[in-house]
This record gives structure tokens, C-alpha cells and sequence, in this order.
């Protein structure tokens, strides 16, 4: 299986669909590469080199006890974009994904890379502060640690349901959605896992944003109730300098169904024009 290794020795397991223009894709937590497998296809059927690595402590990457931190994803992202010499990339990111992406930006520069898509993305703050009263308490994430690490797997299989929104009245999403959501949740390790919360939550991306200098499509779901709109998507635009917001109303956190249509058909536009 294809791997880069790290400078610090971690292996990080990626793939490689297509050829053509490179798109490089981050995944959700707690998820891997094959989260992105439909747009992978999508894109490698559409003329692009598809790219989707798992962040290091999920899927198939080395479960590193040290080093499940923002800044070591970004510049693990870095690893990946220079290792495979890519050049003119479009670098995607959906949910702890889009503050990899934010992150790396801000931090590696935008040299190697030409636009940037951020979906259900984290950026710029998840957590409540004085600063950011829209964002959730720090008591929503300390209960998400505590029942990781008392049952990691039923955890998983409770959080399906609002990441998907298969909570909702009316909602469509199958059981194989939410068995595969649970099945590549169970493939991050423990400590990766729990690190990550910290990660995601608690990070504040408010300069990477300032710094990117390329245009970003914001994508965020208005039922996104992993992933809260009020503090994501519109205070992230009003941070970049070349920004296009689109809501997609009653879409949920997880990609799915018509938001899933919808956010193809438009991931597809942006990259080419």
C-alpha cells in the first residue's frame, strides 16, 4: 500500500486515484481516507488526480502516541503535497479536515496549492468564549472524551445519527451509512481519537484564515449539528480574503443524499473554473 514517511517516522497511508490536476482531500473526525471515496471517484473519472491520505492515528496511518496535534496534521499535509511533488493543487477539507487544510495554509503557504474547498469545516473556533459566544461549551467536548474512553464503539454508533441527521423527521439515511461510519470510527486508535477532540475544538484558526491568499469555497449545511453553522462558515468567510459561502438548507454534517448531489455538482464547478 502506498505510504510517505514523516520526518518525526510516522507512516501515513494515502491514495491516488486518476491523473490529472491534483485534488488533495482531509478527512472528518473520527474517519479515514475512505470517507472521501465518492468524490475520489468522482474526481478521478472527471480528468483530476484524486488524493485522500488518513490523518496519522486513524485508518491505516501509524498510531503515533505523541503528535495528534493541529500543527503536526498540517504539516503532515505538507509531507504528503511536497513528497508527491504536487503543484497548482486544490486541497479540500471537511470538518477536523478543514482545519487541517486552514492550518496548513496558514502555516506552509499557499505555493503548492491554487484554490481551497472547506465543507462542514471547524475553522474559525468551534469552542464557546467570551470572544466567540456562538461556538459550544467546553462541557460538550469533555463529555465526548469521557465516552470515548469508556465505550468507544457505542459512542460511534450514537454519534451516526446526528452526523448524519438520521435524528431528523423524514430522514433517508440507510443503516449501511451509519454501519460504515461506525466501522472506520473503530479504526482510529484510542489515543489519536481523544487527542483530536482537543484538536478540533479548541484551536482557533482565526490568523491561518487572514494569511490565505487564494479563494476558498465554504460550503456548511444549516442542520449541521456536529459542526455548528452560527460559529463556522459565515465568520470564516468575513476572515478570507477571496471567499464564496453557499448554505445548503436542512443539509447535515455528514455528506450525504441530495446534499451529497448538490456539493458534487459544485465542488466539480469550482475546480474548474
Amino acid at each position: 500500500m502506498p505510504y510517505i514517511a514523516t520526518s518525526d517516522g510516522a507512516q501515513i497511508f494515502y491514495k491516488d486515484w486518476g491523473a490529472g490536476r491534483p485534488v488533495v482531500l482531509s478527512h472528518g473526525w473520527p474517519l479515514n481516507a475512505d470517507a472521501w471515496d465518492n468524490q475520489l471517484m468522482l474526481l478521478a473519472s472527471n480528468g483530476f488526480r484524486a488524493i485522500a491520505h488518513d490523518r496519522r492515528g486513524h485508518g491505516r496511518s501509524t498510531q503515533t502516541w505523541n503528535g495528534n496535534t493541529m500543527d503536526q496534521y498540517a504539516d503532515d499535509l505538507a509531507e504528503v503535497i511536497d513528497q508527491l511533488g504536487l503543484t497548482d493543487a486544490i486541497v479540500v477539507g471537511h470538518s477536523t479536515g478543514g482545519g487541517e487544510v486552514t492550518r496548513y495554509l496558514g502555516r506552509h503557504g499557499t505555493s503548492r496549492v491554487a484554490k481551497a474547498v472547506l465543507v462542514g469545516a471547524v475553522p474559525p473556533l468551534m469552542l464557546k468564549t467570551d470572544a466567540n459566544p456562538e461556538g459550544t461549551p467546553l462541557e460538550a467536548f469533555d463529555a465526548i472524551r469521557t465516552e470515548l474512553a469508556a465505550d468507544r464503539s457505542q459512542f460511534y454508533r450514537g454519534l451516526s445519527a446526528p452526523f448524519y441527521g438520521a435524528n431528523r423527521p423524514g430522514s433517508t439515511v440507510s443503516q449501511g451509512m451509519r454501519d460504515q461510519f461506525w466501522l472506520l470510527s473503530m479504526q482510529v486508535g484510542l489515543k489519536a481519537a481523544y487527542d483530536c477532540v482537543k484538536e478540533f475544538s479548541e484551536t482557533d484558526f482565526t490568523e491561518d484564515l487572514k494569511r490565505i491568499d487564494i479563494p476558498v469555497f465554504v460550503a456548511h449545511g444549516d442542520d449541521d449539528q456536529i459542526v455548528p453553522i452560527q460559529a463556522a462558515a459565515p465568520k470564516t468567510v468575513q476572515l478570507l480574503k477571496d471567499a464564496t459561502l453557499k448554505v445548503y438548507p436542512g443539509a447535515s454534517h455528514g455528506i450525504v443524499g441530495a446534499y451529497e448531489a448538490a456539493l458534487n455538482a459544485d465542488l466539480l464547478a469550482f475546480i474548474r473554473a
